[in-house]
């Protein structure tokens, strides 16, 4: 191609790195201080995250004196881009084999990625207390009252009149006094109570004669409601032909098809039977 004086020269091709000769002052970044996944050392693509603002940020002068190049904070490319001044230019100690690092990061993988996250047990649903407006109290009965003021007696010593003040007097148990009077109230109101239960279960006993001498009467009406629909059903049935029985599969004969055959295989069989049978004794 022939180029003359009226055409354009072509542009060089930028380089792709930010060379400066500005270094930061700042303590160097020491490259084994950083985690395994914040530093990038592959030939050609050296990275790390810069410690001020946490961008992934290109080194530079890797055959010289390795720098972090200038960049921008995580708001680059946006309305108002800032400049990380305290990180640009700054000095890097590359004290870390780029293959070295790479077997750390090779090996730590498998490590994260067999994780896995603890097994979320469900929590026992408990069914909510009852509030003390709600509660139903267990009716008493004279025997189960005697029974504890029993097992009292045996456990309490003033009960026993061995429990003794400091003048020497036996000391009253008012628990034992509670239960007494509760046993005797018990008692008193058992011929009540019993009298109580008797009726109810009279009544249960009454109820269920009249639903068992009500449940014919009861059928009797249930079946004249619906008998006059039942006839016409049946006589609607009636009128249509009869057609072809439906077979859910082929005929199975009921014989067999040689007779002498199936005898005499039903002999094999019996002689077998009788000849396993009698080894078997």
């Amino acid at each position: 191609m022939i180029t003359t004086p009226a055409m354009p020269k072509s542009a060089s091709k930028r380089r792709r790195k930010t060379r400066t000769s500005n270094i930061n002052h700042r303590p160097p970044v020491i490259a084994s201080k950083l985690k395994v996944s914040e530093i990038d050392l592959a030939p050609g693509k050296e990275h790390l995250v810069c410690p001020d603002c946490s961008t992934w940020v290109p080194i530079t002068g890797m055959l010289g004196t390795p720098k972090l190049v200038p960049h921008h904070t995580g708001r680059a490319k946006t309305g108002e881009p800032r400049r990380c001044a305290a990180g640009s230019n700054r000095p890097v100690t590359i004290d870390v084999e780029a293959g070295a690092l790479r077997t750390q990061l090779i090996e730590g993988a498998p490590t994260a990625a067999s994780r896995r996250a603890t097994k979320v047990l469900p929590k026992p649903k408990v069914k909510p207390v009852p509030a003390t407006s709600q509660v139903k109290p267990a009716p008493l009965s004279a025997e189960q009252v005697s029974r504890v003021f029993r097992q009292h007696q045996q456990q309490c010593l003033a009960c026993k009149g061995e429990a003794k003040n400091r003048d020497g007097q036996t000391l009253p148990c008012p628990d034992g006094e509670r239960l007494a009077v509760t046993v005797l109230r018990l008692l008193r109101q058992e011929p009540k109570r019993a009298a109580v239960r008797e009726f109810f279960a009279r009544e249960r006993r009454r109820f269920d004669r009249q639903y068992a001498a009500a449940a014919p009467a009861k059928r009797a009406s249930e079946w004249a409601a619906v008998e006059v629909r039942v006839s016409h059903a049946d006589a609607a049935r009636k009128t249509f032909p009869d057609g072809a029985r439906p077979a859910d599969g082929p005929s199975v004969p009921e014989k067999p098809e040689h007779l002498e055959r199936h005898n005499q295989r039903q002999a094999e069989l019996g002689r077998q039977y009788a000849a396993r049978k009698a080894s078997a004794a």
